[in-house]
């Protein structure tokens, strides 16, 4: 005998009782008992033979359709009026409340209507049945009450931020029923966002006018913790809100705001700097590091400062030269701005690399700030001057590095390959250290040579090896002219009769190591012809292959003056002492027989003359007794000096060879960009202008950037002589020609 076949009047009937329970318990009616396993169990099998009955009995389709008017029916006739009748944090609980209670009402009638989720729903693709309730309330409940819930949710949120508690949870599971019902996003998010910005948009333009930077950063960095707490893992917001909500907050704070809150007048980055205030400018880098292009803010107003404390150094230096009538062609007092500039360095690098943690927004800010700076000239002398004379004062006897340790001499060396990494022009330095690195080693002016050594190694290791080339080469050299000098000295030791009758020195150098300089012709007097001669002819002993050119204007000569009073032995040129020997054999000399013996020229003959006749020591007699050299000046030997002093240095006028410098230097450098644009060309074959200046610009900036003017004029020089053609088909590329 077949199973009873169950009516759909009849079996929804009873099926009805249960899920009036179901909303009784639902709504706190007192006396209903909770659902046991047995009632569970019986709806079931009631609902699945409803729904495995032969045809037209079979009630899926039908009991499928009941389900959503049942959720549908509670929702209209009992969740709506509750929230209707709610307002502000009531309406919230009563939402979060009314929320839950059908959540546990869909998932109770999901499992009695299990059956239809196992077998109907894939069979006539409709949803599942928690999706179906899930549309329900998005559709009846929540799209009506969603503006009214978010507005609450936002003043809530207001009041937090004002200062006030609120109950966190209840936001919280507010919050939550948009995520569950998926439409977080849209009605609540963006709404809340723009609120954010509003509020914060408010706070700053209030803030700004009144607060100091640093406080207005205190107050920017606490709300954005609080904004993160409110979106982080133990807050009440959607995880993935937190980065649009801070996006929000530093816009309208920390960017909008960005140029006026920096650059403040009494308490701005500026200020900050010179006042030390590191945990101000700390902050200022936590606040901005997470930014996008915010770093690049605070870069532009560092860069700003350090160029005007730099300039401002600058032009200290200027006024005290020009106050104290300071030598302009020294440049000894102007070079105090390379030292300045090594403590401006040193203080901003620790900014840098403390406050700012290192970052390289920063560092290139810096850079491109001492690109400027150490690329200054001071009263006309430039920076590759002042900082080869820089060198000098600590390197030579007498500079003052006697009263440093190795260990600071060392670091302040380093520094200065620090600042000479921002120059532009690092071969016209060399060439100026070169001038000054062969007076101290010809003139024995070096303190040390152990630190000579190691600034060379620095150097090397910064610029490469052909940087330095010379500079070992000269100091190389200049071991081997010691050894010379031994050599030479035991060959008058073995050859008596060839000895000069005076103590000779002589340095053989390397030509292409050493500066070039003027060295002007000159008789020389008999004793000086005679020590030239036995040199010349001990050297041609040892060598026939390298030829002696005598550079008469490095020489010195220690001579002794019999005065009345005492012998003063002076120090004194080469020129200068052949000058003084002629008062040997004559007491009184005009300039043109001085001029006519010597047989120098009148320039000079005149820049030696003031020297020993109208400086501080005044070896020499002059009528008339002026300031100037004329042609008609008469000469005699001062007998009647004397000076403290039992040993005096006579320093010649000092000439200004910057320009000589220069011109060596400029070129040199048609050489270099020569050189580089064969070598490009050569491995390239086929070339464009723009390309081929960039890359030459490239490949020479490690010592100095040339200008593409030149290097368009060296091009140009390439092709005529047959190094380059212009391509046929276009005029702006170059073949080479091999």
């Amino acid at each position: 005998m077949g199973k009873e076949i169950i009516e759909l009047a009849q079996g929804w009937k009873q099926l009805q009782e249960v899920i009036t329970k179901l909303k009784n318990i639902l709504e706190g009616i007192p006396n209903e008992k909770p659902f046991t396993s047995e009632e569970y169990v019986k709806q079931y099998t009631k609902i699945y033979d409803m729904c495995t009955q032969p045809p037209p009995y079979e009630y899926a389709e039908e009991l499928y359709d009941k389900y959503r008017e049942t959720i549908q029916e509670y929702l209209n006739a009992t969740v709506l009026p509750s929230l209707r009748a709610r307002y502000d944090e009531f309406l919230l609980r009563e939402f979060v409340r009314r929320w839950s209670n059908h959540k546990v009402m869909s998932q109770w009638l999901s499992r009695f209507f299990e059956y239809l989720d196992r077998y109907y729903t894939t069979k006539a693709s409709v949803p599942k049945l928690k999706g179906v309730a899930l549309t329900c309330f998005r559709d009846l409940v929540f799209n009506q009450a969603s503006s009214r819930v978010t507005d609450t949710i936002i003043s809530l949120i207001h009041k937090e931020r004002d200062g006030e508690q609120i109950d966190q949870s209840l936001l919280k599971n507010a919050i939550h029923i948009y995520i569950e019902i998926g439409v977080y996003e849209e009605p609540f998010e963006v709404h809340m966002l723009d609120d954010a910005s509003s509020y914060y948009r408010r706070k700053a333009a209030s803030w700004i006018e009144v607060d100091s930077c640093p406080s207005y950063m205190l107050k920017a960095e606490e709300s954005l913790k609080r904004e993160r707490n409110r979106a982080g893992e133990a807050g009440y917001l959607h995880c993935g809100t937190l980065r649009k909500l801070e996006e929000r907050v530093q816009q309208e704070l920390l960017v909008t705001h960005a140029a006026q809150l920096l650059e403040k007048e009494n308490s701005g980055c500026a200020v900050l700097l010179r006042a030390d205030k590191v945990e101000d400018l700390s902050r200022m880098y936590r606040l901005y590091h997470g930014i996008s292009e915010g770093l690049q803010l605070v870069a532009n107003v560092f860069k700003k400062h350090v160029i005007g404390e730099g300039t401002t150094l600058v032009q200290h230096a200027e006024e005290a030269c020009n106050s104290q009538a300071a030598d302009k062609s020294s440049g000894q007092e102007q070079a105090i701005i390379v030292g300045k500039f090594i403590e401006l360095h040193d203080r901003y690098m620790g900014y840098v690399k403390g406050c700012f943690m290192n970052n390289n927004v920063l560092h290139k800010a810096l850079k491109e700030a001492f690109e400027v700076l150490c690329n200054k000239s001071v009263t006309g002398i430039s920076s590759a001057e002042l900082i080869s004379t820089f060198c000098d004062n600590i390197l030579k006897k007498g500079g003052g590095s006697e009263k440093l340790s190795d260990e600071v001499i060392d670091e302040t060396l380093e520094k200065v390959v620090y600042l000479l990494v921002y120059h532009r022009d690092k071969d016209l330095f060399a060439e100026f250290y070169r001038k000054r690195l062969t007076r101290r080693l010809l003139y024995d002016r070096s303190a040390n040579e152990h630190h000579e050594k190691n600034f060379l190694g620095k150097l090397k290791h910064q610029f490469g090896a052909h940087y330095t080339l010379k500079m070992e080469g000269m100091m190389t050299d200049l071991d081997i002219a010691k050894d010379t000098q031994r050599s030479f000295e035991e060959y008058l030791h073995e050859n008596p009769l060839s000895k000069p009758g005076i103590d000779l020195s002589v340095s053989v150098l390397t030509t292409g190591f050493w500066p070039t300089y003027r060295s002007c012709s000159i008789k020389l007097p008999s004793e000086m012809v005679k020590c030239v001669e036995v040199f010349n002819g001990y050297y041609s002993s040892k060598t026939q292959h390298r030829k002696l050119s005598w550079v008469f204007s490095l020489g010195t000569c220690n001579i002794h003056g019999n005065f009345q009073k005492k012998t003063v032995e002076l120090i004194v040129s080469t020129y200068q002492a052949a000058t003084l020997l002629l008062f040997n054999n004559s007491e009184r000399l005009s300039f043109l027989e001085i001029m006519t013996q010597l047989d120098l020229d009148r320039e000079d003959l005149t820049r030696i003359l003031h020297s020993l006749s109208c400086a501080k020591y005044k070896i020499l007699s002059k009528e008339p007794n002026t300031k100037t050299i004329s042609q008609n000046d008469m000469f005699e030997f001062n007998s009647r000096f004397t000076n403290p002093m039992r040993r005096i240095k006579i320093p010649l006028p000092p000439t200004d060879d910057r320009r000589k410098v220069v011109e060596d230097v400029d070129k040199e450098r048609k050489y270099a960009i020569d050189a580089a644009i064969v070598r490009i060309m050569k491995s390239r074959k086929v070339l464009g202008h723009q390309q081929l200046v960039l890359e030459c610009v490239e490949m020479l900036s490690r010592t100095f950037k040339p200008n593409p003017r030149v290097i368009k004029m060296r091009i140009e020089n390439l092709i005529n002589q047959d190094y380059l053609e212009r391509d046929s088909d276009d005029s702006n590329k170059y073949r080479y020609l091999a």
